[in-house]
């Protein structure tokens, strides 16, 4: 009730800005002099790194509400299993990370990404970087395909400004949403965000409720200090839903709506409540240094019924009808908490230039998961459809059985802690040519405790990141890159013996060049890549039903991506991505233990990604307006580790379009899926294969003030 109490005096306000906001250009509503953490002081084109960006008039213009969708502006990022919907899961490169946990991604530099929120709503992001390739030498932990960077909405000094939304789209979704920039003087800002929707789905009996309020609050403290406090509270109800069927191949088994879960179950709800608290100080124009800290807390509740995949107690693959299923219980909380400090500057040392980032940080996160499961008996023994909790995939009857109380499966406390050092130098050895120098020290430490087992482990390890790369500018409109780093990312869970995981451990090369295209207005990256990945879970095959770490898995690829304008008014999005990665040992798979072979490919991702975009502004009478279309190719990939189950390919059209009606007010909407495909945007088994969604419309109104 606090919460709520919270999101409604937040819609209040923004309900109470002043109309005589003050109307400014757009390159003013800009907060400027506020550098983002691990990065310095760099243009683009001096990192020896590919970074995409989607900023917000992408998001706006493709009416992109969740950072999922977001994602899919970039085509070296690949869709992966989202725990039903529930939580952001994507690939970089081919490396998705744990699949057992949402995947990690920062928010204004810090980790945030790791709880259990549900999908992340887009309203707050002022823009998403996609920071392709290692970066370990400065992050720490994580997947060495790349890094996804969440910058949210901040306030804005000495103007008062906002806009105000409403929509209705297909399937009856309704939302509204809110953006308001309040100045009080010169020196103190508050920005108020918030958000509420309401849908049912092209899925049957699937409703969801959305709503988020994201203010900050910005203080300027003299000319060369700013303090800035960002709160996130958010909460998603939707039911669990694992997608439909697919029996030999044939992806019309069952229509692409039909829930083979249970209503009865209800939903799962997804909470979180974040806070960052960051400082900047600029000693000059040359040094600052940052100071933050940062905690959320996540929980996750609900109850599902979800199809067995296990062959021996699917009845499914004998009648071709009942689908036996296991049904589920989950209470997942974490918090997580983060440290950091990190200074920044320039000196010149012998007639070159040295860019000098180094800083410290602190991690604590604490994952805390009461799981518990039913699971329908093995087929040979013919049980009767009550007790292998059966639905007819051809006729379903909700409710039919009473629903089954799940036991305890999983009931543990991870906790990972790790303190890091890093420091990073970036020499101008010529007008003409840099080097990059950098490496991460990490001393970490993985506690567990199992309170079902009543095993308690804890492991400590120290690691070296190393990063090395050279950038060549040729001309004003080229310059060249190559770099090569080192990573690591900890496992959770423990082996037969109760010892914590070896962490998984990675090798990166990457090679590429930048363009500056017309002036500027056009940029683009092309890059080539391989890494390499050690320590992956497999099955261990001497103790059936633990883990070992003995996979291996390699991604090699080329990318290319181009954005900005072509024109005044034509702009370009174009993004492809070539990614070949596969295993590179001989293994069992960790969940169903089948077997993986070097060069099988690794789940759900294609080889060949294509997103292309073209917007077109023009002016009718006095008022402004514009058009645009994209098309997205995902090629086929593999639905299920160890099989040759695959995804097909498929090619999504959407248009878009906004006109200003009166000064201040503008119509927008858009069409997806125009030609509607059908099409699956992610896999974990031939069982559990999630459809995408048909073709849906949308149309909204939004007042600018």
């Amino acid at each position: 009730m606090r919460s709520i109490s919270i999101l409604l005096a937040g819609i209040s306000c923004l309900a109470t800005v002043p109309a005589y906001a003050e109307e400014i250009d757009e390159a003013e509503i800009t907060v400027t002099g506020i550098r983002q953490a691990y990065r310095g002081d760099f243009d683009k084109k001096e990192i020896p790194q590919a970074i995409a960006t989607i900023d917000a008039k992408q998001l706006e213009d493709n009416n992109i509400l969740r950072l999922t969708d977001a994602l899919d502006l970039n085509a070296s990022v690949a869709r992966q299993n989202t725990l039903g919907g529930l939580w952001d899961a994507f690939a970089i490169r081919g490396f998705a990370g744990d699949e057992n946990l949402p995947s990690g991604y920062l928010v204004n530099g810090f980790n945030g990404g790791r709880g259990f929120g549900g999908q992340r709503d887009v309203a707050g992001i002022e823009s998403i970087e996609v920071l392709k390739g290692p970066a370990a030498a400065l992050l720490g932990r994580g997947e060495p395909g790349g890094t996804i960077n969440i910058v949210t909405k901040q306030p804005v000094y000495g103007n008062s400004f906002g806009a105000a939304a409403l929509q209705y789209a297909s399937f009856d979704r309704l939302r509204a949403e809110a953006d308001a920039n309040v100045a009080i003087g010169q020196n103190l800002s508050v920005r108020l965000v918030g958000y509420a929707e309401g849908a049912e789905s092209f899925r049957d009996t699937i409703e969801s409720n959305r709503r988020g309020f994201l203010p900050s609050v910005g203080l300027r403290l003299g000319d060369q200090t700013r303090l800035t406090y960002d709160l996130e509270w958010t909460r998603v109800a939707v039911p669990f839903d694992r997608g439909i069927v697919v029996l030999n191949n044939n992806f019309k088994t069952i229509p692409r709506s039909r829930f083979l879960g249970e209503p009865g179950d209800g939903d799962h709800v997804a909470r979180a409540e974040g806070h960052q608290l960051r400082v900047q100080h600029d000693f000059n124009d040359k040094w600052s240094v940052q100071l933050g800290v940062s905690h959320r807390d996540t929980l996750l509740t609900g109850q599902s019924s979800d199809a067995e995949l296990v062959r021996s107690r699917q009845k499914l693959f004998v009648d071709g009808q009942s689908l036996s299923r296991q049904r589920r219980s989950r209470v997942y909380d974490s918090e997580h908490f983060v440290v950091r400090g990190e200074v920044s500057g320039e000196f010149a040392l012998r007639g070159m230039r040295h860019r000098i980032l180094f800083g410290a940080d602190y991690d604590k996160f604490e994952n805390d998961q009461d799981f518990r499961r039913f699971r329908p008996p093995a087929v040979s023994g013919n049980p009767s459809d009550l007790a292998a909790n059966i639905i007819n995939i051809k006729n379903p009857v909700y409710g039919r059985f009473p629903l089954p109380t799940p036991a305890p499966l999983t009931n543990r406390v991870d906790i990972q802690k790790s303190t890091g050092f890093y420091l990073q130098d970036q020499i101008d050895l010529t007008d003409r040519l840099q080097v990059r120098i950098g490496a991460r020290y990490d001393d970490f430490q993985l506690q567990t405790n199992n309170r079902i087992t009543t095993v308690q482990s804890e492991r400590k390890a120290s690691r070296l990141s190393p990063q090395a790369g050279l950038v060549f500018e040729a001309s004003d409109a080229i310059s060249l890159y190559a770099v090569y780093g080192e990573g690591f990312r900890a496992n959770i869970g423990t082996d037969a013996a109760g010892r914590i995981f070896d962490p998984e451990t990675s090798q990166s090369i990457e090679a590429g060049t930048k363009l500056s295209l017309l002036n500027g207005k056009l940029t683009g990256t092309f890059s080539l890549y391989e890494m390499i990945k050690s320590n992956v879970l497999a099955t261990d095959t001497a103790n059936p039903g633990f883990l070992v770490t003995v996979g291996k898995a390699r991604s090699r690829g080329a990318e290319m991506d181009i954005a900005g304008n072509i024109t005044s008014t034509l702009g370009l999005l174009f993004s492809y991505a070539y990614t070949d990665a596969e295993s590179r040992s001989l293994i069992l798979d960790p969940n169903f233990s089948f077997q993986i072979r070097p060069g099988d490919p690794l789940i759900n991702i294609p080889k060949h990604s294509l997103n292309v975009q073209l917007t077109q502004e023009f002016t009718l009478g006095s008022m402004n307006g514009q058009i645009g279309a994209g098309v997205q190719h995902v090629g086929k990939r593999s639905g299920e580790t160890g099989t040759a189950f695959k995804l097909p390919s498929h090619n999504l059209v959407r248009l878009f379009g906004q006109f200003e009606v009166i000064e201040g007010v503008e119509l927008f909407g858009e069409v997806r899926n125009l030609f509607n495909a059908h099409w699956y945007a992610n896999s974990y088994a031939s069982l559990w294969v999630q459809p995408g969604t048909p073709r849906a419309a949308s149309i909204g109104v939004r007042s600018r003030f």
